[in-house]
């Protein structure tokens, strides 16, 4: 079975983020698109990493299998 990777999803707000919740990078690819968002990376344990990546970082870790 194959697990699915978690990220945090959170709103830019100045210098800082406002984090939203946690879900798969799936689910996090499908909000909308007119929502400005960032991820946690998707190799890092969501809630834990200060690294975070927007939208098409995430659909370039996701690879060519999932749809644009």
């Amino acid at each position: 079975m194959t697990r699915k990777k978690l990220v945090e999803v959170a709103v830019p707000r100045g210098d800082d983020h406002v984090p939203l919740g946690i879900m798969t990078a799936h689910q996090a690819f499908d909000l909308p698109l007119n929502l400005e968002f960032k991820v946690s990376h998707p190799d890092h344990e969501p809630g834990a990493t200060d690294l975070f990546v927007d939208r098409s970082v995430l659909r370039d870790h996701l690879g060519s299998s999932w749809r644009s």
